[in-house]
């Protein structure tokens, strides 16, 4: 698997999250479930990203300003969750905010599998390729099982 498998899984697992919390409605346990589960794989998904794909994207001129357009979305995608965490899920304005953060968060994705993905192709080594995807993996992992601290309001 390369990097760029690795990181389409997850992006992937964001999108089925972020439409099955969209079918829910008001403060269910379907719904705090899903959403405790979408925030958590963001966070260590953005961690492990900034990390093991943006990180050595920045060493290169052509590469560069994407990334950190990537991480700064990252960023943004942080606010919207704390705002979310700070709503009631009964909120009629909850999932409002939700849409916000569903639209950023597929806004990202595709900007990175449809633009930066092809930009890393051509700068990357092969051989580092498979080995980000390895360190990503990794690093995914750890922030998942919970040993990176996320939000503090569990919404």
């Amino acid at each position: 698997m390369n990097i760029f498998e690795a990181l389409r899984l997850s992006h992937d697992t964001q999108r089925g999250l972020a439409t099955r919390i969209l079918e829910t409605q008001g403060d269910v346990p379907e719904r705090r479930t899903l959403y405790n589960e979408f925030k958590h794989e963001l966070a260590a998904h953005a961690a492990a990203e900034e990390r093991c794909f943006y990180a050595p994207l920045i060493a290169f001129d052509s590469t560069m300003a994407q990334a950190r357009h990537g991480m700064a979305e990252h960023h943004e995608m942080d606010e919207l969750v704390d705002d979310l965490n700070k709503m009631e899920f009964s909120s009629p304005g909850w999932i409002v905010q939700f849409r916000k953060l569903r639209d950023k968060v597929f806004h990202h994705l595709e900007d990175e599998e449809h633009a930066i993905f092809q930009l890393a192709g051509k700068v990357l080594p092969e051989g580092d390729k498979t080995s980000l995807a390895r360190d990503y993996e990794e690093e995914f992992a750890t922030f998942r099982l919970g040993e990176m601290p996320l939000n503090s309001a569990e919404g």
